[in-house]
């Protein structure tokens, strides 16, 4: 048996192991396709923004930059409890405004200060905090050195997070396409053809975007559309006819092989660049992660809602699948989806390395 496979099997077995463990599956961590669903913006380092997020935003590294926003539209209150912003590491530069009741965890500390809006809000901080005024809120700092399991919770959700993204974005990439981009004259249309399981998937390059201006999507009742990318240089100038309303919620742009993205237009749709540091400057609307982030542009709700399980036999559009439909799908409950991922991203690794050497 090759190392590759041994490595595989690995994971499947760890990943039941996993799943079976009553201390993680009752742990409440999100992660794998629950993600994009929770979170408007997520940056797996660090995020340095002049902007704001409508949304919730995680940051699994520091928060720099200028005064910026978060959680500026109101939101039903998250059946997780998972707070407008959560940094992991420390709140730098000018004031951050936290919106309509949102709350913040913070890891590290808050040098910056907080302008706290709206609704009372509740703050937990690992370190100290300064610059606030705390009025009717709650404020609560010092916990990672009177609660050591502030800090452990911490990094484990932002190691989750990471590997499972990673994971997703290789899952994505795998999946055989079913539906066509055509090229006419400045303008790329993405004409969706779902499958069963109402998932179209599009394999496309860095190249073919350069070739178009205008991108008009066509959906055609799919649930969720996979938008795959290929290329570590990617630059996002497009218009969208039409406008980009309600495609956030249904198409992933999947850049997995991203290393530098720059969005300089209007984006329609939730993106996913897990390797990539990124810089924007005008709204994607939908839910997008980045490894790092300079954001200069405004990220807009419209979080993918959609129904898309790697893997899935619904459809021949499974990864390594074919039209009887593809390798059999064990059902993701929780963690075990969590941990799929997790360790599917450890196998993609691992080629990498070995295709660099």
């Amino acid at each position: 048996m090759s190392p590759l496979r041994k490595l595989s099997l690995s994971v499947a077995v760890a990943a039941v192991a996993f799943a079976a463990s009553p201390v993680l599956a009752s742990s409440g961590m999100i992660a794998g396709i629950d993600v994009l669903k929770t979170w408007n913006l997520v940056v797996l380092g660090d995020l340095t923004s002049s902007s704001e997020v409508e949304g919730r935003t995680f940051v699994g590294g520091n928060l720099d930059g200028n005064s910026s926003n978060y959680q500026i539209t109101a939101l039903p209150a998250s059946s997780t409890g998972t707070p407008g912003l959560t940094v992991v590491g420390d709140v730098n530069g000018g004031h951050k405004n936290l919106n309509n009741g949102s709350g913040a965890v913070v890891g590290g500390n808050v040098n910056s200060g907080l302008n706290l809006n709206g609704a009372a809000q509740t703050v937990q901080v690992g370190g100290t905090i300064s610059n606030t005024n705390v009025n009717n809120n709650t404020v609560t700092s010092g916990l990672a050195a009177s609660n050591p399991q502030f800090a452990q919770n911490l990094a484990q959700q932002k190691s989750l997070i990471e590997t499972s993204m990673e994971g997703l974005s290789h899952s994505m990439s795998t999946e055989t396409a079913n539906s066509q981009l055509t090229i006419s004259g400045n303008r790329g249309t993405f004409n969706a053809q779902p499958g069963a399981n109402g998932v179209a998937v599009f394999n496309i390059s860095a190249a073919d975007l350069d070739k178009i201006g205008e991108i008009q999507f066509n959906l055609n009742g799919a649930d969720t559309a996979i938008v795959n990318v290929s290329g570590k240089s990617i630059k996002l100038d497009d218009n969208f006819l039409g406008g980009t309303a309600n495609l956030g919620e249904h198409v992933v742009w999947n850049f997995h092989e991203a290393e530098n993205l720059s969005l300089t237009t209007a984006w329609g749709g939730s993106v996913l660049a897990p390797g990539a540091d990124a810089t924007t400057a005008n709204y994607i609307q939908g839910s997008a992660v980045f490894g790092n982030l300079v954001q200069n542009g405004e990220m807009h709700v419209g979080t993918y809602t959609g129904g898309y399980t790697p893997g899935d036999p619904g459809s021949s559009t499974s990864s390594g699948g074919n039209s009887s439909g593809g390798p059999t799908h064990v059902p993701e409950p929780g963690m075990l989806g969590l941990f799929a991922l997790g360790l599917g991203a450890l196998v993609f690794r691992r080629r990498r390395r070995a295709a660099a050497v």
